[in-house]
């Protein structure tokens, strides 16, 4: 599988099942992208009208070179994981590696966007027991066969609506963990509006990391999170994701925002994170039902493209300023690639 993109006045062609990267001229980009679909003859004859500055001797060198590094397994690689894939997963069927517990379907933010129906899920608003809780992390150690490391997500809802109830969980997983053979990693997603001194320490001390819902700009953020009252919530929540984050040595956390039809040019709320202190972010398009005016629309497409174009730019821009930040969807091995359970599951 190959896949080409421009960027930066780079031509760049990926080989998804060899991993090989390649930067290349104009007249291989385009070679490439029809390789499979002619014959030399045909291709050859094609480059000649599309790029008739160059010498027929030249391009023809080019083919023979792209066919060598198709030969050599870096162009066009045949995926080797195929063959193994009916054979992993039914080695792993069956087993559990994480899970994401609901501790709160209810919600003390009333965002129109929210894809769980303000926490409630579409249903009665309601927090989880400790007796519920406990099952499914004894479910989830039964169930993990070989697995040492166990990740549990503290979801909801709004997580520390119940957070008496995650601590008792916390603290029962870390009482088996020992004699089961297991390390419990937990991870907290909040929209910081409990957050207090209590819980930046046991998030510290427990969490492996927290997710801090931010939709970045003030005007942006307080259009669709707000609490019950209509008020909006930045100016209570930055401070506080400000001092868990600073807490926590300014690592193992993420800012998540929300793009919507409202802010399609989202690398400005981006740009409003970074200004606020906050290097570890994600930004993802608003999962809503069809006709929410808060859904993304085929003319939000083009702004929303170039939007993440000029993000690699900023972050390349960053990082030779020795400013780096990390963006959750551009974190790629391009060593290693994903694991195999990933390439034969399609998952990356």
């Amino acid at each position: 599988m190959i896949h080409q993109y421009k960027l930066g006045g780079y031509n760049i062609v990926l080989d998804i099942c060899s991993g090989a990267v390649h930067v290349v001229d104009e007249v291989a980009y385009d070679i490439i992208a029809r390789f499979l679909d002619g014959s030399r003859e045909d291709i050859l004859a094609a480059m000649a009208k599309q790029h008739p500055h160059i010498p027929a001797a030249d391009i023809a060198e080019c083919y023979d070179q792209i066919a060598a590094l198709k030969e050599d397994g870096q162009l066009f690689a045949p995926d080797t994981f195929e063959p193994m894939a009916g054979h992993l997963k039914a080695k792993t069927s069956g087993v559990i590696k994480a899970l994401c517990l609901h501790i709160a379907h209810t919600c003390n933010l009333n965002c129109s966007y929210c894809f769980a129906s303000q926490g409630k899920y579409h249903g009665d608003r309601a927090v989880m027991s400790f007796e519920v809780g406990k099952q499914a992390l004894d479910f989830l150690v039964a169930n993990s066969g070989s697995r040492r490391n166990l990740e549990v997500d503290f979801f909801g809802g709004e997580p520390l609506m119940n957070f008496d109830v995650v601590k008792q969980l916390v603290a029962y997983a870390r009482s088996i963990e020992k004699d089961a053979g297991k390390n419990f990693r937990f991870t907290l997603t909040t929209n910081g509006v409990l957050i207090d001194d209590d819980v930046i320490d046991f998030a510290n001390r427990e969490m492996s990391n927290v997710v801090l819902s931010l939709d970045g700009r003030r005007e942006i953020h307080d259009r669709f999170r707000v609490d019950y009252a209509g008020n909006g919530s930045w100016d209570k929540i930055v401070p506080k994701f400000q001092q868990l984050v600073k807490a926590r040595g300014g690592k193992n956390y993420y800012m998540r925002g929300t793009f919507t039809h409202a802010n399609p040019d989202f690398l400005e709320d981006i740009k409003t994170m970074l200004d606020l202190g906050f290097n570890e972010l994600s930004m993802e398009p608003v999962v809503c039902a069809p006709g929410d005016p808060s859904e993304l629309t085929e003319e939000d497409l083009p702004v929303i493209l170039d939007q993440y174009e000029k993000l690699a730019e900023l972050m390349l821009e960053r990082d030779k300023a020795g400013k780096p930040f990390t963006f959750y969807h551009y974190m790629i091995d391009l060593s290693g690639g994903p694991c195999i359970y990933k390439r034969i599951s399609g998952c990356g």
